[in-house]
């Protein structure tokens, strides 16, 4: 992908799925300014990397749940580079529970970050891009966002709700050519998964077609092709990166049975 010239804010772009996010933008040219919670040292490597690829980039701490912090972020983002063409809203949390135990302390803080982050960024950014009259906003959301998971529920809403805001602004942008898409990933390796006992991971394998798990970089490929120009006019669009968990099982999978035993 072709992104010289153009200046991309990822959030939660530190580590995992946002520093493969930053580093396939960079790799096609763009600037790229990340932001972060907490952790500046891993944020400084994801910069790192990225200058390396010969990308410019700048790392921002920015809580998403603050009006005042987004603001400054993309403030910071147009002082730097003069203007603001891709959005990727990457940043997320998790506070997994079943409902009868669930805080609402941290039912409140998945919203917060991935739902009410994902608005206060799309909001800052609307304003540049309509007056730019050309834009990409990316959200992160899940299939859990799709087909709900137990012990899930707060993050399960958050990411719904992140569905619903993409089509609500697709409709509202698309006539400033300011598209506003959804990838949606399913199992992918992390930390947290390569830690599963091999039973555990086996039963996960066994949901999904494929057999086996998504990589941060083919989330992020995907990412960059809606934030392309190739997907100038793909908007308000569900993009899953999940090697099919969460299709139909297919007929013809009962078909081809039958007629082995036959």
């Amino acid at each position: 992908m072709n992104f010289a010239g153009k200046t991309a804010v990822v959030t939660g772009g530190s580590r995992g799925i946002g520093r493969a996010i930053c580093e396939e933008l960079a790799r096609g040219g763009a600037n790229v300014v990340l932001c972060y919670a907490g952790r500046a040292e891993a944020a400084q490597e994801t910069v790192t990397a990225c200058e390396d690829l010969g990308a410019k980039a700048l790392a921002v701490q920015c809580n998403v749940a603050d009006e005042a912090q987004v603001k400054a972020l993309m403030d910071a983002a147009v002082k730097e580079f003069g203007r603001i063409d891709i959005l990727v809203n990457n940043a997320g949390v998790t506070r997994d529970g079943l409902v009868m135990m669930m805080k609402e302390a941290d039912f409140d803080a998945v919203i917060d970050t991935n739902l009410k982050g994902t608005f206060l960024c799309m909001k800052a950014v609307s304003r540049i891009m309509m007056k730019q009259r050309y834009g990409r906003i990316v959200n992160l959301s899940s299939v859990v966002g799709l087909r709900g998971n137990a012990g899930q529920v707060n993050y399960a809403a958050s990411k719904a709700g992140v569905v619903g805001m993409t089509k609500s602004l697709a409709k509202e942008l698309a006539t400033r050519n300011v598209t506003v898409n959804v990838v949606a990933p399913g199992f992918i390796t992390t930390d947290m998964t390569d830690a599963l006992p091999e039973g555990a991971r086996e039963a996960l394998l066994s949901t999904i077609p494929m057999k086996r798990l998504g990589a941060a970089e083919e989330v992020a490929q995907a990412v960059a092709f809606l934030a392309s120009d190739r997907a100038a006019f793909i908007t308000g669009e569900i993009l899953p990166v999940a090697g099919g968990f969460g299709l139909p099982t297919p007929l013809y999978g009962s078909y081809m049975s039958a007629g082995a035993k036959g």
